[in-house]
């Protein structure tokens, strides 16, 4: 089955248009939605998980028509928002039998085997019967995932899953994630770029609301090949340089990095580098004036 969104709108009350045509394709494997907070990725996983309507456009999740017929899409969606909250006095075991027997799971032996292999499969069984309110964050967003794929859900978001993650939580996460993208339709929302390269076979990049590119990750980078230069300068000379096209900067023991976009050499004091992906969304941002921190 295959998620095809077409010209999907959405204006809030305040004006404010927080999806502009946006058309989609996308099938099974991770999906990554890439794009800075606010571009609108969260008002378009919230209309694809039936929780607000559009103005205008199309969902279809294969023969569904998710707009018109939202019940019969969440039987078959998993959905980890970005705002995910837990009961703090109820046992993570405890909330997963409730959750399981909302989704339909109603034979207690099934519904017992299905929470404890999903448990062992976040790493929470020994932890499985204590409080949701002692569990670190990253404990909270394993269990988040097990509610998620409660089920066998055929189509899975997780809206922002590794904002706020320590580097070993992230890693621990990008396996849980890797996995279950084998056989099943997973979008990723996020706009931390690390996570995209890593989980991702394909990707949309979106920023006020638009659809900016689309593609694979390794294709998207490709396409700045031979186009990125970098120095080494002080932070005072940053003026003589804004006549070139500077796409991002960093600091490197206390000496400023300007990576740069240009066909050819800007002078021989410029090095090139091979490009990666966060290079390609910084050079997109940079192109929309509206979008520029």
């Amino acid at each position: 089955m295959q998620l095809t969104i077409e010209n999907l709108s959405k204006t809030y009350p305040n004006g404010k248009k927080a999806l502009d045509q946006i058309s989609l394709t996308i099938g099974k494997g991770m999906f990554g939605l890439l794009g800075q907070n606010g571009a609108g990725k969260s008002t378009l996983m919230r209309t694809i998980a039936t929780l607000q309507q559009a103005d205008t456009g199309s969902i279809r999740f294969g023969d569904i028509d998710v707009l018109s017929n939202p019940e019969q899409l969440r039987r078959m969606l998993g959905y980890l928002p970005q705002d995910f909250g837990v009961y703090p006095n109820v046992s993570a075991v405890e909330m997963l039998n409730h959750i399981a027997e909302m989704k339909g799971l109603n034979q207690k032996d099934i519904r017992r085997e299905a929470v404890h292999e999903l448990l062992n499969r976040v790493n929470l069984f020994d932890v499985r019967n204590k409080k949701l309110s002692t569990y670190s964050g990253g404990m909270k967003q394993r269990f988040g995932i097990a509610q998620a794929l409660l089920g066998d859900p055929k189509l899975i978001i997780v809206d922002e899953p590794t904002a706020g993650l320590d580097p070993l939580e992230r890693n621990r996460f990008y396996n849980l994630l890797s996995e279950i993208g084998e056989n099943t339709v997973v979008i990723l929302s996020t706009h931390i770029v690390e996570d995209v390269s890593t989980l991702c076979n394909d990707m949309a990049i979106i920023g006020n609301g638009k659809v900016l590119k689309t593609g694979k990750p390794s294709q998207i980078e490709k396409e700045l090949e031979g186009k990125l230069w970098e120095k080494e300068i002080a932070k005072a000379e940053l003026p003589q340089y804004a006549h070139l096209n500077i796409i991002s900067s960093r600091f490197k023991s206390g000496k400023l990095i300007i990576s740069v976009l240009e066909d050819g050499e800007p002078d021989p004091s410029f090095e090139t580098r091979k490009p990666n992906l966060e290079d390609s969304y910084f050079q997109l941002i940079a192109d929309v004036p509206s979008l520029k921190s």
